[in-house]
């Protein structure tokens, strides 16, 4: 093999230098990359965003190694690819995903790279010399990194797989997902009865506590959130991961809720707490789509600035089920509020006495009691409103309502910025 060239570390450190001052968009490109070629790391917000912390890291991490001659062995793993590792194995997703996620980050890293290096218009031998310089490192980077995650990946999947919550939550995935499930096998299996009404939660922490604290103090919501709504039996708890559960509350024969109760309880808890909840439903089907509807309702609400720390789907249904694609969502709410939309206080205002008016038949006598304004403030703040959009406010009336809706409950989300 030949010598490498004198010059090759130095222009290898200008390219690291020049990639990595478009870091941000380097880094959502080669996740949104990872994320397009492999379909199973879809689908799950909070992974999508732990893939996007880790390859972030990463990318950050082999560019300092370029651009400072690092040696690999003084190279640890970045604690955001160890926790992606420790959250697949949580969930069940396949070593194969996480390594091929590594390759093709891989492939997709270097293509900023070698485009870049490129346009350093060095000459032939120096260009060649980097390249190899850039492979070699990168390559023993990636096999470095990868040997790393593969063993915590490892080892977090044999302490799920082992433990009794674990093989709970594969009984749970099972009944989720098989349509002819043997109840007489099932319910002794979950110590759970299927066959009753049930409230289905979701519950998180925003961010990973240490020591299984984190499931500790959501089991002990759920719990007290059992307690509260007088349920007969004990609710099924189901940790998804180190700081997110799935709950099933057995309701018996009833099939009713009291939301505010609900609300109640979950308030008075710890304020890093999030829940949200279903609709009542029964049986085994009941025990599926009150869930699915607790699962949508957390997406909505993960999706809303400020996260809302109860969201009950039976008071965001409609929002729920529209907010697959919140990019598209924005558009829509935009084009219905017109300059309505803006993250303002002023906006904000004319938005919530606009909503409330529609919600009261557009009664300004009602809505002046609603809010405790004089009715003649109602009538100027709806005029207010009516000139901003350029339309009255029943013309699009359902369109008008649901937009509203919308950004009552995802706020700054759907929002244009504020003028300076």
């Amino acid at each position: 093999m030949a010598a490498e060239h004198p010059e090759a570390a130095k222009q290898l450190s200008v390219v690291a230098e020049n990639v990595g001052s478009h870091l941000p968009e380097v880094s959502r490109d080669v996740g949104a990359y990872i994320i397009a070629e492999i379909p199973e790391l879809r689908g799950d917000a909070t992974v999508l965003k732990i893939l996007q912390a880790s390859v972030a890291e990463n990318v950050a991490t082999l560019l300092h190694v370029f651009e400072n001659d690092m040696p690999l062995d003084k190279i640890e793993g970045p604690a955001a690819a160890l926790e992606y590792a420790r959250r697949l194995a949580q969930r069940g997703l396949s070593l194969s995903a996480m390594v091929r996620a590594y390759r093709i980050g891989h492939w997709r890293f270097l293509q900023w790279c070698l485009d870049e290096l490129n346009r350093q218009n060095a000459d032939e031998d120096l260009a060649a010399a980097t390249n190899r310089r850039m492979l070699q490192v990168s390559f023993g980077y990636i096999d470095r990194i990868t040997e790393h995650v593969i063993v915590v990946y490892q080892q977090e999947r044999d302490h799920w797989l082992l433990s009794q919550t674990a093989a709970r939550a594969a009984r749970v995935r099972d009944i989720l997902t098989e349509k002819d499930v043997e109840l007489n096998w099932a319910e002794p299996a979950l110590g759970y009865r299927l066959r009753q009404n049930h409230l289905g939660l979701v519950a998180w922490l925003p961010t990973l506590t240490g020591g299984g604290e984190g499931l500790a103090l959501l089991d002990r919501i759920t719990n007290e959130i059992a307690r509260e709504l007088d349920c007969p039996a004990k609710p099924l708890f189901v940790p998804r991961d180190a700081v997110l559960s799935w709950a099933w509350l057995p309701f018996g024969s009833r099939n009713d809720v009291s939301r505010e109760q609900l609300s109640n309880v979950v308030e008075r808890s710890n304020p890093s707490v999030h829940v949200c909840a279903g609709r009542v439903g029964y049986g085994i089907e009941g025990f599926r789509s009150t869930h699915r509807q607790a699962l949508r309702t957390q997406e909505l609400a993960a999706a809303a600035n400020p996260a809302p720390q109860f969201t009950d789907f039976s008071t965001v249904a409609p929002i729920a089920l529209m907010a697959t694609n919140i990019d598209d969502m924005r558009a829509w709410v935009w084009d219905v509020l017109g300059p309505l939309a803006v993250d303002d206080e002023n906006s904000s205002r004319l938005r919530e006495t606009a909503h409330i008016f529609l919600d009261t038949g557009c009664s300004y006598t009602a809505t002046a009691s609603a809010q405790i304004l004089h009715k003649n403030t109602v009538q100027y703040r709806i005029r207010k409103a009516e000139e901003i959009m350029g339309h009255p406010v029943q013309k699009g009336h359902t369109d008008l309502e649901v937009a509203l809706r919308a950004v009552q409950y995802l706020g700054s989300t759907l929002l244009r910025a504020s003028p300076e």
